[in-house]
């Protein structure tokens, strides 16, 4: 197999590169060079922009916006995008709730939603995992009854995502008792601005505020807000959560932290003279390259893959495992750009909403570096943790 890159694909990868440096603003390039937690209103601009060249949602149909592109295409703009870097597309909208609308959906569900994520005129978030029921989602006690043409909806939902920016949650919720517990579940669009819902932050590790719980009491849902038919939710979450795991491994943004570590080790110093002249230290950077490198061929041929294979609707087993290292080269990266930065990392207070609580001790690129290896901890978890990864592999790779 050759995963060496067509000249056509060279060419489209020049494309992107000339339009990112273009179009993508200095100072939001900048802030994410430095690590700064995402700002809302860097997204929306960013999200615009891309939109009106119209490679908003390039994965998508191209009847809804789509680009067309192949998946060795949708593979070069990703990577190149979080190479640059610029910021990533908001998941819940683009990756998740979209394709379950414009799949699953009816028409005028297409017509008023599918637009709107587009050009983020809507911020989604999602509404899945509840105290009880995070691994174990079919458990969920979230609780939709119809009266009328309205479902009156209470519970509670955690882990909530961004939900204190957004304006549409997507809301699995039992609407029946009956049968097996995936069963009776179903997928509801809820507008945030809805009487009822409260929103409560939850601080991370890292100090900051990305994610909440989000508590409904008697909430009413139109019942044109039901995604397909009611209790086969289950089923429409199983297909997001396939998108969800979608070039979870980061390829780009691993690239991009190496490079970052690599011009700031030159400028630290470490016993009188530049990190970078020590041995142990380029001994480390030099093994997370290797293990890079070997993870973006395997994630070539498995986009090759799924070129030759076409759109099943089922994500590949393969991904499991570019989901694992992924994770854990993110994770690495962190942590190596902790020791870069060294005591620059401290004192470390996390952010609050009117941002840092006292300045930096030193250059202010060194006072992200901590918040980001904390945040990262994370990634190993979320999508699936590495645990259940390991599991699909021995099942569907190894046959065990």
């Amino acid at each position: 197999m050759d995963l060496r890159y067509t000249d056509e694909e060279l060419a489209f990868r020049d494309e992107v590169r000339a339009f990112l440096e273009e179009k993508l603003p200095e100072d939001i390039r900048q802030r994410m060079i430095d690590g700064e937690h995402g700002r809302k209103e860097d997204l929306v601009k960013w999200s615009r922009i891309l939109n009106e060249k119209g490679w908003a949602v390039p994965h998508w149909p191209v009847e809804y916006g789509g680009t067309g592109w192949d998946p060795m295409k949708q593979y070069i703009f990703l990577e190149e995008t979080q190479k640059w870097p610029a910021p990533q597309p908001l998941a819940f909208g683009v990756n998740m709730v979209g394709p379950v609308i414009y799949t699953f959906g009816n028409e005028a569900q297409k017509e008023r939603f599918l637009p709107r994520i587009a050009n983020l005129d809507d911020w989604w978030c999602q509404g899945f995992s509840e105290p009880g029921a995070g691994s174990d989602l079919a458990s969920l006690k979230t609780k939709a009854v119809r009266e009328g043409d309205h479902y009156v909806v209470n519970g509670q939902k955690t882990w909530t995502t961004l939900a204190q920016h957004a304006d549409w949650i997507f809301c699995l919720v039992r609407t029946s008792t009956e049968g097996k517990k995936q069963e009776g579940i179903s997928f509801l669009l809820i507008d945030m601005t809805t009487p009822g819902i409260e929103v409560r932050p939850i601080v991370t590790m890292d100090g900051g505020r990305e994610i909440n719980e989000v508590f409904l009491i008697d909430v009413k849902v139109p019942v044109e807000n039901l995604v397909g038919e009611e209790n086969k939710g289950w089923d429409y979450a199983k297909f997001l959560l396939g998108n969800e795991r979608t070039n979870i491994a980061r390829i780009g943004l691993s690239k991009q932290r190496v490079a970052r570590i690599r011009e700031l080790s030159k400028l630290e110093m470490s016993g009188g003279r530049p990190l970078w002249e020590d041995e142990r230290f380029r001994e480390k950077l030099v093994s997370i390259e290797i293990d890079l490198k070997a993870l973006e061929m395997t994630q070539l041929r498995v986009v090759a893959a799924d070129a030759k294979r076409g759109n099943t609707g089922k994500p590949d087993p393969a991904s499991s495992i570019l989901k694992i290292k992924g994770s854990q080269i993110q994770q690495e990266t962190t942590h190596l750009l902790m020791q870069v930065m060294g005591p620059w990392a401290m004192p470390y207070q996390g952010e609050t909403d009117e941002g840092w609580n006292e300045p930096p001790i030193g250059p202010g690129y060194g006072a992200h570096a901590a918040p980001a290896y904390f945040n990262n901890r994370k990634v190993s978890i979320y999508g699936g943790s590495n645990e259940i990864q390991k599991n699909i592999i021995a099942k569907a790779v190894l046959g065990l």
